[in-house]
C-alpha cells in the first residue's frame, strides 16, 4: 500500500464550483466526485461549457470551490493558508494552458530559468535543470529564441518544459492543443505521454478531442452540465 493516499493523488468529493455573472450563478462543476491514482493519465472531455476547465482550474487551486473536497497527496486544500496555496501552485502542480503564457522578452532559456527562480532554485543546479528540460522537449538547439522567433509547436513545447522543469507530481494541461495543426498536436501530446511514462508524472488532461484522447491516455471521463459522464475505462 502506498503511503500518500492509498495511491491516490487527487481525490474529490461532492466538489461544486459556481460562476457568477451579475445576479446570475451557474453551477460550472456540480457535485463532482473523482479520484485519480498516482502516475496516471487521465484525459476529461467534453464541450466547450461542460465545466471540465473549471474542475481542473479548481484542482490546481487557481480557482476555490464553493463547496466540497479536494485532496491532493492527502492534503486537504480548502486548508491552505495563502502562503500554502503558493507553494502548492508553485512545486506540487504544473500547469499548461491553450495560450503559451511566454515572457515574450525572454529567451527559451531564460523562460525555464524563471520558473526555476520562482521555486528558490538558483546557480549550476538551475542551469542544469534548464538544460534538461530544453532536452527532453527538442529544443535545445533554440535555447536562445525568444518566443516570437519559435513557431507555436515550439512555443508549446517550451510552455511544457517550464511547466515540468521544477518535477512536479502533477501536471494539469488545458486544452494544450487548441492552437495548434494536427501535427504540432500530436507531438505535444506523445511529448505529454512521454513525460508521464518516463517521469512517472501524473497527467490530468482537458481537451474537447476524443479521438486523440482515447489513444494516449489510461483513461477517459466525459463531462457533460458540469457532472462527470460515468469513471471511464479503468486499465488492469
Amino acid at each position: 500500500m502506498d503511503q500518500v493516499g492509498d495511491g491516490k493523488i487527487i481525490e474529490a468529493c461532492g466538489v461544486v464550483g459556481v460562476d457568477r455573472t451579475g445576479t446570475a450563478e451557474v453551477r460550472a462543476v456540480d457535485g463532482i466526485d473523482l479520484e485519480v491514482r498516482r502516475g496516471e493519465f487521465l484525459a476529461l472531455v467534453g464541450v466547450s461549457g461542460s465545466g471540465k476547465s473549471t474542475l481542473l482550474h479548481l484542482i490546481g487551486r487557481l480557482d476555490t470551490p464553493t463547496s466540497g473536497s479536494i485532496r491532493i497527496l492527502n492534503r486537504e486544500l480548502g486548508s491552505l493558508t495563502s502562503y500554502e496555496r503558493a507553494c502548492y501552485r508553485r512545486k506540487t502542480v504544473g500547469f499548461i494552458f491553450q495560450s503559451f503564457h511566454l515572457v515574450p522578452s525572454l529567451s527559451a532559456q531564460a523562460n525555464i530559468a524563471l520558473a526555476l527562480t520562482f521555486q528558490g532554485t538558483f546557480g549550476a543546479e538551475r542551469k542544469r535543470r534548464t538544460a534538461e528540460a530544453l532536452r527532453l522537449v527538442g529544443l535545445e538547439q533554440r535555447a536562445d529564441h525568444r518566443p516570437g522567433q519559435l513557431s507555436g509547436g515550439e512555443q508549446q513545447r517550451l510552455a511544457v518544459a517550464r511547466a515540468i522543469v521544477h518535477r512536479p507530481p502533477l501536471l494539469l494541461a488545458d486544452e494544450p492543443t487548441g492552437n495548434l495543426d494536427r501535427r504540432n498536436a500530436a507531438d505535444v501530446m506523445n511529448l505529454l505521454r512521454e513525460i508521464n511514462q518516463e517521469q512517472k508524472t501524473t497527467v490530468l488532461l482537458v481537451t474537447h478531442d476524443e479521438e486523440t484522447a482515447g489513444r494516449i491516455a489510461d483513461r477517459m471521463i466525459r463531462m457533460r452540465d458540469g457532472q462527470l459522464d460515468g469513471q471511464g475505462d479503468i486499465p488492469s
